[in-house]
């Protein structure tokens, strides 16, 4: 009886194994590839409990889902013979896990080879552009061109590269500090060029304000010198008038007026008693 306990005890135990061995699940976000004794047999997509031959065969999982490799910074020249240092990251995909297991075998293979593609392609493209180029004119342009190579270059190994990009393009330090001061010099240079040409064109506005200012204070006094003698003559006229209507009032008027102007409490004069000047102050029934 125990025999036959031990037995059926081990008989449980080697399916166990067996079909421990004999299923797989594949995860909606992987993908596999079967192999049995190093001999491709088929590829698994499909998400869920699967088949294989125990023992013999054998599950090699990938990566479904898009990946992001993020590069060191490494230093490029361009074609003006500036150095930048490049940090760029690509997305990818795997497309084809069978030629990926047959060429760099796993995801890390992968992230290698498609770092030395990604580098060698950057590297080639932005020695054909100068720094200012590479930096803000045709920097679209160039990655898309990059991210086509790349793309065509990765398909050999079963990837796919979906996008290249340049995170930063920065100077070395040494080589910033020299630009830098160049930046710095040429932008004081600009500064004083501005201001030497508003010191220029203040002194024109200057000018111009002087001369109009010198036309309007001579046309000014010309109408005010016009204006005071049209009021000189207006009063010549009047006086004329006046004196021929009453010749002795307008000799009286106008002696009073010399009284007011001449006789004040600090005023002096020294006159003959029978002056003319007097003439209405000693006999003004006269």
């Amino acid at each position: 009886m125990n025999k036959k306990i031990i037995a059926a005890a081990v008989l449980v135990i080697i399916i166990v194994i067996v079909l421990a061995g004999s299923l797989f699940t594949v995860d909606e976000t992987e993908q596999t590839i079967i192999t049995q004794l190093g001999k491709y047999v088929r590829t698994v997509t499909e998400p869920g409990l699967h088949f294989k031959v125990p023992f013999l065969q054998n599950v090699h999982k990938f990566e479904d889902r898009v990946l992001e490799y993020d590069a060191a910074a490494a230093p490029i020249i361009t074609s003006d013979k500036k150095h930048l240092v490049i940090d760029n990251y690509s997305r990818w995909k795997i497309v084809d896990p069978l030629k990926l297991y047959e060429t760099v075998h796993n995801v890390s293979g992968a992230q290698e080879k498609l770092d030395d593609i990604v580098f060698s392609e950057i590297r080639e493209e932005v020695a054909r552009h100068t720094l200012t180029e590479i930096v803000s004119v045709n920097r679209e342009l160039i990655m898309e061109k990059v991210h086509k190579q790349c793309d065509e270059k990765a398909r050999e190994y079963g990837i796919e590269v979906m996008d290249v990009r340049i995170k930063r393009a920065d100077l070395p330090s040494a080589v910033a500090r020299s630009v830098y001061r160049r930046m710095q010099a040429e932008r004081q240079r600009i500064a004083k060029q501005y201001r030497s040409e508003g010191e220029e064109e203040a002194v024109k506005i200057r000018a111009d304000t002087d001369k109009q200012r010198t036309i309007l204070l001579a046309v000014s006094y010309k109408e005010a010198e016009k204006l005071k003698g049209d009021g000189d003559a207006e009063a010549i006229k009047i006086y004329a008038e006046a004196f021929e209507k009453d010749p002795e009032f307008y000799a009286f008027v106008r002696t009073l007026e010399a009284y007011k102007r001449s006789l004040r409490r600090d005023t002096t004069i020294i006159l003959p008693s029978d002056s003319e000047f007097f003439r209405y102050l000693s006999s003004p029934t006269e």
